[in-house]
């Protein structure tokens, strides 16, 4: 993965216009079912991220890069689902993964509205959700209602773990010699955000239990 994500990133660093579309490309493939299984956007999104201490990125972009991207994946894998309804959830490329789709189901069926919200923090699912969600009749204002608070918390806490991280690198190495109050106010606000998404995290899990381990595949 560092062999790929190197040579990404001094591209990006000189390009940044490519770096956005990266992160906006990372962000909605991750959200297609199948290809989101297979694409490590989440790493890509950390990565170029960690961009933005140096001034190479600018972090309202990034994060407005990722959240597009995150709107637009996760908004066409539902259009695909709510016209398709449930036939599409046994058409080609899905029936190649039919436990991921087995256990799409039983989350949505165990969380209702709220598994939209908490799928977008745990892959592998968070690609096959959305579209579920659509097959399965969720009517499009509750889809958005939930799918659009959800990817707002889950950018910034995909993005600024890597903001933070190489800010307090270059502060630890001294090349940050001036401090403003406002600036560490930001910093507590976003880490405020990036916990808000991993209690999401803890609370799907904790409330999820063995449901992964309940799906098995049919005889």
């Amino acid at each position: 993965m560092t062999s790929f994500l190197d040579p990404l990133i001094a591209f990006a660093s000189a390009h940044a216009w490519l770096a956005y579309l990266t992160l906006f490309l990372a962000a909605l493939l991750e959200a297609v079912p199948v290809v989101g299984s297979v694409i490590p956007g989440s790493t890509i999104i950390l990565a170029l991220s960690a961009l933005v201490p140096g001034g190479e990125l600018q972090l309202p972009w990034v994060l407005v890069a990722a959240a597009l991207g995150a709107v637009l994946g996760d908004g066409s894998a539902y259009w695909i689902g709510h016209r398709r309804q449930r036939g599409i959830l046994n058409t080609w490329p899905l029936t190649n993964y039919p436990r991921v789709v087995e256990e799409s189901e039983s989350f949505f069926h165990r969380f209702g509205t709220w598994a939209v919200f908490f799928a977008r923090f745990v892959p592998p699912i968070r690609a096959f959700v959305p579209v579920t969600a659509g097959a399965l009749g969720m009517a499009p204002a509750r889809f958005y209602a939930v799918n659009i608070p959800a990817i707002l918390v889950w950018a910034p806490a995909h993005v600024l773990p890597g903001v933070l991280a190489v800010t307090a690198l270059h502060e630890y190495a001294g090349l940050h010699h001036h401090e403003h109050v406002g600036k560490h106010i930001w910093i507590l606000t976003v880490v405020g955000v990036a916990i808000v998404g991993g209690i999401a995290v803890w609370i799907y899990r904790r409330r999820n239990g063995g449901a992964v381990a309940e799906v098995k595949p049919r005889a």
